[in-house]
């Protein structure tokens, strides 16, 4: 089997796949690309049995065939390798041999038919969204997605769908965030939740634009395929708790703060919260907010004081800092609006201009005053 390859356009087919792999596998074949090449298209195919990454791109070969070869070597050997015709010779015994313009490398490769088989995509329903949509979604939601492996369920973003819209949730049970897009169509009302690890993959291997990709899904797993790039995924079998119960209805005090400066008096303030909770105290009367931290075991303490517009009752309310930071993030435009009531329950934090056909909304929850 013989094929030739631009080394620079094989090398970003490599690294959008790449991140499936991980470093120390039970199988060792894990550790490996399988080259796939049927009609002059060599497809790359990378597995860690959960999670499966496919990407496609156009070859000089006269015949068909597959070789598995190790990720690592092939990835470090091309960075180092400048833009050029790279011609693959693999023998029977799956040995590879790589010229390029004034050079011989050498590798071993192995049987292909020990890769492992990846799953049908069987019963599915499926339904078409923008590339950049999906994007946005997963960089609004994954950040608050929990990392506590004896909470299943929490470890996923929630697709919830419907026939006018689809939502994506995620929370770790200290916040929460909801994203809506109304300008997506599913077939029917349903809902599973997808891992943190695939999703990342797919925020990195999409495009930021507005070509179609097709979403599939059956009773376990996940199907993305945009152009020549596809990504299958084992869903997470789990129930995804009632999110809806915990978003307060009647927040009735408003506080609407210029995203930037909030978010920097934050970073400043943090600095001398306590390190295991990162509380800062909001203390919020007329139009002005203070920010203060303290952290007692080290005699620090920090305050600031900044402009708002508030509608309610003088307020003392605290929230750990580095997750009002990370929601800040995901919200869009100059201005957020957070919606309290009480220093003990929830407050809501929207962007005060939203994209027609989006809604996002996150909810974080308040830390105990230190009286």
């Amino acid at each position: 089997m013989k094929f030739i390859v631009s080394s620079s356009s094989l090398l970003k087919h490599l690294q959008q796949i790449s991140g499936v792999i991980n470093a120390n596998t039970v199988l060792p074949i894990l550790e490996d690309f399988l080259f796939e090449i049927q009609d002059k298209k060599l497809t790359i195919i990378a597995t860690d049995l959960e999670t499966v990454m496919r990407v496609q791109m156009d070859v000089e070969s006269k015949v068909n065939g597959k070789v598995c070869i190790p990720a690592k070597i092939l990835i470090d050997s091309l960075k180092n390798i400048p833009d050029q015709p790279l011609t693959f010779n693999i023998d029977k015994n799956f040995a590879l041999e790589i010229t390029s313009d004034n050079g011989k490398y050498k590798v071993m490769g192995e049987n292909p038919d020990n890769f492992p088989k990846e799953p049908a995509a069987d019963d599915t329903n499926s339904f078409t969204m923008p590339s950049g949509a999906l994007v946005t979604a997963i960089n609004k939601t994954l950040f608050a997605v929990s990392n506590d492996d004896l909470r299943p369920a929490m470890t996923g973003v929630y697709f919830e769908l419907s026939k006018d819209a689809i939502q994506f949730v995620a929370t770790d049970a200290h916040r929460l965030v909801r994203y809506r897009r109304t300008d997506v169509s599913c077939p029917r009302a349903d809902s599973f939740i997808a891992p943190k690890k695939p999703l990342n993959l797919l925020k990195n291997a999409l495009p930021d634009n507005d070509d179609l990709l097709t979403v599939s899904y059956n009773s376990n797993h996940l199907f993305v395929t945009q152009g020549s790039t596809q990504l299958i995924c084992r869903l997470i079998d789990a129930r995804f708790p009632d999110y809806k119960v915990v978003i307060p209805t009647d927040n009735p005090y408003k506080l609407i703060v210029t995203k930037s400066d909030f978010q920097s008096a934050l970073r400043r303030v943090s600095v001398f919260s306590n390190k295991s909770t990162n509380q800062v105290a909001l203390n919020i009367s007329g139009s002005e907010l203070q920010l203060a931290a303290q952290d007692v075991d080290f005699s620090f303490e920090g305050n600031e004081r900044m402009n708002c517009q508030y509608d309610g009752t003088d307020l003392q309310i605290a929230f750990n800092a580095k997750f009002l930071i990370e929601m800040l993030n995901a919200a869009d435009g100059d201005e957020v609006k957070v919606e309290l009531s009480t220093s003990t329950k929830a407050g809501i934090i929207k962007p005060i201009e939203q994209a027609e056909g989006e809604e996002l909304l996150m909810l974080v929850m308040p830390l105990m005053l230190n009286s």
